[in-house]
């Protein structure tokens, strides 16, 4: 599976941006994917994961009620919707697959995607 990250930009803080997460291959469907960043200076940290079905999510506290993770497996891509973001937010977002959501959560996926970069402006 490769993955390719889109979507990153500068914002406002309080504004949105959707990232995306494109992916090859044709069994997209049966991955769970996630959404990682990483700050500058700091380890990169879990953000969402959904199931391979979209019945799933789970988010990190940091983003919850603000960040929602989803997917459509017609189109081979999981986004992450970003709404009321922070300066703290900034960092650069990596998307990433694996068979099961666990790997995902615990930061150790099959597979990753490049990174693309948000910055969030006060």
């Amino acid at each position: 599976v490769q993955l390719q990250a889109s979507g990153g930009g500068a914002v406002q803080a309080g504004g949105s941006l959707r990232l995306s997460c494109a992916a090859s291959g044709r069994t997209f469907s049966s991955y769970c994917m996630g959404w990682f960043r990483q700050a500058p200076g700091k380890e990169r940290e879990f953000v969402a994961v959904i199931n391979w079905s979209g019945g799933f999510t789970d988010v990190a506290a940091s983003v919850k009620g603000r960040f929602t993770i989803s997917r459509d497996n017609a189109k081979n891509t999981a986004y992450l919707q970003m709404n009321s973001l922070k300066p703290e937010d900034t960092a650069v977002y990596y998307c990433a697959a694996a068979p099961d959501s666990s790997s995902i959560r615990l930061g150790v996926p099959n597979y990753w995607g490049q990174g693309t970069l948000v910055t969030v402006s006060s």
